[in-house]
């Protein structure tokens, strides 16, 4: 299925398989300062289809910053590398949080490109990570 319209079931399957968290920055619906939505991992624009192993939750600001792209530039080596992909990739292994929990960090080309792109460090998300760790919510399970 290559449509845009995604079915309140699968819909459901993606915030339930991703525990109601932006797969990218880790920002929980139940504190995000954005709205959670659906992401197309593989654009519907570059042939992605809207299944479950194509679909990943995401807050609107890291779908906003992603847009249609797939790559992006490690601001290490400055060369082209995909971006994290939800789907086929552990998020552990591409990123970790600084001492005080508020900033991600890319441990891999893959990791530093994506927060470069989609600004995963931006300060409303940081401020909230902040407050969310005093409170022991962050980071999330």
């Amino acid at each position: 299925m290559s449509s845009e319209y995604i079915p309140v079931a699968l819909k459901q399957l993606v915030f339930d398989r991703a525990r109601g968290t932006c797969e990218y920055c880790r920002s929980q619906a139940k504190f995000a300062i954005d709205p959670l939505v659906i992401d197309h991992i593989q654009p519907v624009s570059r042939g992605g289809q809207t299944v479950a192993e194509n679909l990943a939750l995401s807050c609107q600001t890291c779908n906003n910053y992603k847009y249609t792209k797939t790559e992006a530039l490690d601001p290490v080596t400055s060369q082209t590398i995909s971006l994290f992909h939800p789907r086929q990739m552990v998020w552990e292994e591409h990123f970790s949080w600084n001492e005080d929990v508020t900033q991600m960090i890319g441990l891999t080309p893959i990791g530093r490109a994506t927060i470069a792109l989609l600004q995963t460090n931006r300060d409303g998300v940081r401020n909230m990570r902040q407050v969310l760790a005093i409170m022991g919510y962050h980071p999330p399970d």
